[in-house]
């Protein structure tokens, strides 16, 4: 998760926000727009504002000290996310990409992302999650969603008609 702040030193709402993400341990980094031109122009384009603080979580833009806002990106942006867009085996195979009829199928992998660092790439069609069986794209969403931040799991797939077991950090 990448925080940026934009924020003058005499801002009262830059200090709530600064002070809000603190204490959630949530890091960030802090742009002073009264020193920086070519900052302040950046906040400006990201924003269309010229009041401070903006902060951009993922690219995402909160405008003031929105308190709801920024939980909501927060808590969206620490939700483990596999990296890769799923379909059913069982579709997938009635297309002839696959002979498996259970499993989720990896139609995309992104860069970067948790699957991909994990060594899964399109075609794979993962068959368990942390030892739980998955049937489709939903049940991937199911035992994702109980994993929590930064924890390791076991992800077994079938690639190549061969059965293979890697380990995923969220």
């Amino acid at each position: 998760m990448q925080v940026t702040i934009y924020t003058t030193p005499t801002c009262p709402y830059c200090r709530q926000v600064k002070e809000y993400l603190a204490r959630r341990s949530v890091p960030f980094r802090e742009v002073d727009v009264s020193s920086d031109h070519a900052a302040a122009t950046e906040m400006v384009r990201l924003s269309g504002q010229q009041g401070v603080p903006v902060t951009v979580i993922d690219g995402k833009v909160v405008v003031g000290f929105d308190r709801p806002r920024l939980d909501q990106l927060l808590e969206g942006a620490q939700r483990p996310h596999l990296g890769a867009a799923v379909a059913d085996a069982a579709d997938m195979a009635a297309r002839g990409r696959t002979t498996l009829s259970q499993g989720a199928y990896i139609g995309r992998v992104v860069s970067g992302g948790a699957a991909a660092r994990g060594g899964l790439r399109a075609g794979d069609v993962i068959t368990a999650i942390a030892r739980q069986p998955i049937q489709g794209a939903v049940s991937v969403e199911r035992v994702v969603a109980r994993v929590r931040p930064g924890q390791s799991v076991s992800v077994t797939y079938v690639r190549d008609g061969r059965e293979h077991e890697t380990t995923i950090q969220f």
